[in-house]
């Protein structure tokens, strides 16, 4: 087999897992630690720079995410499997919802950081973690359909 499929296949994983271990990690063990340390004036500044930083590398990863995966369907010649449809579709709404994510509740997340209006800063983190976890669940959907899904 040729190498650059093999490469493209790299790439493409190493982004996925950056995008759902990291949205697992904030999700099940920066949030709660920092809620269980941390006082709002204190916390919501220090999750908002996290995520600014993960934020960062998930723009990152989904540019690769689509590029290497339709480069990898180009390089198929367009015949895909059922899996690979479903892995489309999730990485879809995926990335819609990530979009969401930074044109709605992110910019009013800094916006009341900025103004120290912690109940309003809360509630547009929480806005941000229910859409991170449904992402997570979709996320861990597009594993299981990658590893499982060929044998149907």
């Amino acid at each position: 087999m040729s190498l650059f499929p093999q490469l493209l296949l790299c790439l493409h994983l190493l982004a996925a897992a950056y995008w759902v271990g990291g949205m697992a990690t904030m999700h099940f063990a920066v949030r709660p630690a920092a809620v269980a340390t941390l006082q709002p004036p204190l916390r919501l500044p220090l999750l908002a720079a996290a995520l600014t930083r993960f934020f960062g590398g998930v723009t990152a990863a989904i540019v690769v995410i689509w590029a290497s995966g339709l480069s990898m369907v180009m390089l198929a010649g367009g015949r895909m499997h059922w899996s690979v449809h479903a892995m489309l579709t999730l990485a879809l709404v995926m990335t819609a919802v990530y979009l969401r994510i930074r044109l709605a509740p992110w910019p009013k997340l800094h916006a009341a950081i900025a103004a120290s209006d912690w109940p309003l800063a809360a509630r547009q983190l929480d806005r941000i973690r229910h859409m991170v976890a449904m992402n997570l669940v979709m996320g861990v959907a597009v594993f299981a359909v990658a590893i499982v899904g060929r044998a149907f």
